[in-house]
């Protein structure tokens, strides 16, 4: 276990070394969410007066949602560094060394994380800036952290078994996309359930996104219903555990190939 955690802590550090000459990536990563956040924020400000929505400010309601979505699509692209690490013959002496598999899945996801994590703060602070507000306090913002987290553990993890699969940036890229927005947009990132036509509401119940995106906002309420978010966060935790060894059989089956 030890040796695990410090071949882990180790690629870990190569990862984010990687990411800190390159910082323009994290914030082109923003862009898309900060669009859909301040510009669908002021658009759509009027659907909170609607009957069945609930009342109260929409930038409330949406940006939770909206970090959810950032680390879902950034997560998305996680697997692009090991499609670029088989290019370059990094990957195949990667794996011909001592280093341990687990210690590839867990450093891959633990940096996705942590990026996560920065998303997410930049994300709550513009939200704040734009006028929303989170009742449920301090607690209720590590809530909305810990789904952001698992959400995006769950499509890295995900994003990775494909990229040992496909070997292709295109074809990476063509499911990831093939998944982020259908995804997001039959979720209650954007609307209430009660406004949402029926089939969406029932599909989003079977959502991870959604589970996500309910999770942080009952949190974020002044009186958040506890067993909604820890059902969720509990659905949430099964579902990055499943993807995290999908990805440990897919460097195995990888390797096997080689």
């Amino acid at each position: 276990m030890t040796l695990d955690l410090t071949h882990a802590r180790l690629l870990t550090g190569r990862s984010l070394r990687t990411l800190s000459r390159q910082p323009a990536y994290l914030l082109f990563t923003l862009v898309q969410p900060m669009i859909w956040l301040l510009l669908f924020g002021q658009l759509f400000r009027r659907v909170a007066e609607l009957p069945g929505f609930g009342g109260g400010n929409y930038l409330d309601y949406l940006t939770p949602g909206v970090v959810i979505m950032t680390a879902m699509m950034s997560a998305g692209w996680s697997g692009t560094s090991i499609v670029q690490d088989m290019e370059r013959g990094v990957m195949d002496r990667t794996l011909t060394s001592p280093i341990r598999r687990s210690a590839l899945v867990t450093a891959g996801l633990t940096h996705q994380a942590l990026v996560t994590v920065v998303q997410s703060l930049i994300m709550f602070a513009t939200g704040l800036v734009a006028g929303a507000r989170y009742p449920g306090g301090y607690a209720g913002l590590l809530i909305v952290l810990a789904c952001a987290v698992l959400i995006a553990v769950v499509f890295a993890a995900l994003s990775n078994a494909i990229a040992l699969v496909v070997h292709q940036q295109e074809a990476l890229i063509a499911v990831s996309q093939f998944l982020v927005l259908p995804l997001a947009f039959l979720s209650s990132i954007m609307m209430a359930p009660a406004l949402m036509p029926d089939w969406v509401a029932r599909v989003a119940r079977f959502n991870p996104v959604d589970w996500a995106a309910v999770a942080g906002r009952e949190a974020l309420k002044a009186t958040p219903d506890w067993g909604i978010v820890l059902e969720r966060m509990a659905l949430l935790s099964a579902l990055a555990i499943l993807m995290a060894w999908l990805a440990a059989r897919a460097y195995r089956s990888y390797q096997r190939s080689l």
